[in-house]
């Protein structure tokens, strides 16, 4: 398969490029396209052989349950059978945008497009270019992250063209994401609703609107015979090539550390890598040492994180050393993504004082 690459201009309509993409979409092709999240894996949510030619491209375990990408409200009363007043309040705030609701799901969307699951996970994405694809190839797009299942997700189409080229039918280049991180993902079927995976909408947020909200603290063990509901919920994902070890604790310790550990590795005759901060990358005496983006705005770190592991494993890295970053607000999300990246792989500083 010839894989066809287009760049669009996301501040410009090209009707033309999104025609391609919607009629190879209902023709029950594959296409990759940008959100504000990641870039996604496109194909007919309600074709079930479509659907199943995502897992074949990703490599993705098929009781990993695919989200239904829609343009607008209207689209939501055909895949479930009903959308609690809860999910109402929280689709007025927060959709189009970066969040993900589970409803009981309606004979129309195929167990092999939910993982066999009775529920379906819906999104309405806010990117511009997205809509379009989503409107132009039916209405109804299953869309996961568009890379090669467990490895870090695509920020850029060149991230897609790395692990899809020749595996999809096109991949629509609308440049850099802005956000970089995967979506919340909101359980609505459960009293209260349970956040199954943190994103740029978090617990606070949501709150606000309806009250409490519980979070989703287990993990599911990579032999559990349980089906996820949500996906990323039960495998390995967004894994670097290199063995992943965050390093938490104070940050002077956590620095000095990362230098002992570094040493340790590279006088062994082994290459590493560093993910440090604007605050930081100074500090660090040796190895390949990268900023990830700032602590004073942790949106930069989410949106260089994948880009960040994927470019180690282009450096040929043999380990990599992260620092650890605040759990509030998005950062809940970044630590999420790292901690699955990393295998759960992490080393506690204790402090003296």
């Amino acid at each position: 398969m010839k894989t066809i690459i287009k760049k669009i201009d996301k501040t410009q309509k090209d009707t033309d490029i999104i025609a391609e993409a919607g009629r190879i979409l209902k023709e029950g092709g594959l296409v990759a396209f940008p959100t504000e999240t990641v870039y996604g894996l496109g194909a007919d949510a309600l074709n079930e052989d479509a659907a199943k030619k995502i897992y074949a491209a990703k490599g993705r375990p098929s009781d990993n349950p695919l989200i239904v990408h829609i343009a607008n409200m209207e689209a939501l009363d055909k895949i479930t059978t009903s959308i609690p007043a809860a999910a109402k309040v929280v689709a007025d705030a927060y959709w189009p945008g970066p969040l993900t609701m589970i409803f009981d799901k309606s004979e129309v969307v195929p167990l092999g497009t939910t993982g066999g699951l009775d529920t379906v996970a819906v999104r309405m994405p806010s990117h511009e270019i997205a809509r379009e694809v989503i409107e132009a190839g039916g209405g109804y797009i299953a869309a996961p992250s568009a890379n090669t299942s467990g490895r870090p997700s695509p920020t850029t189409a060149q991230h897609v063209e790395e692990d899809m080229n020749g595996k999809i039918d096109m991949i629509v280049d609308g440049g850099m994401v802005d956000i970089g991180v995967e979506s919340t993902i909101l359980d609505m079927t459960v009293t209260p609703p349970m956040i199954l995976r943190p994103g740029a909408i978090t617990r606070e947020m949501l709150e606000e609107l309806i009250g409490e909200v519980s979070v989703d603290k287990t993990l599911i063990n990579p032999d559990s015979k349980k089906a996820p509901k949500a996906p990323g919920m039960k495998y390995r994902h967004y894994a670097p090539k290199a063995e992943l070890t965050i390093v938490e604790g104070a940050i002077q310790e956590v620095v000095e550390e990362i230098n002992r550990l570094t040493k340790e590795k590279m006088e062994a005759g082994c290459k590493v890598g560093i993910i440090g901060t604007e605050e930081t990358i100074g500090q660090y005496v040796a190895g390949d040492v990268k900023s990830i983006g700032t602590r004073e705005n942790e949106a930069t770190i989410a949106s260089h994180l994948y880009g960040i592991l994927r470019e180690f494993d282009n450096d040929g890295v043999d380990y990599i050393y992260s620092e650890a970053f605040a759990t509030a607000g998005i950062g809940s999300a970044i630590m999420n993504r790292l901690l699955k990246a990393a295998g759960h792989h992490v080393i506690h500083m204790e402090s003296d004082t």
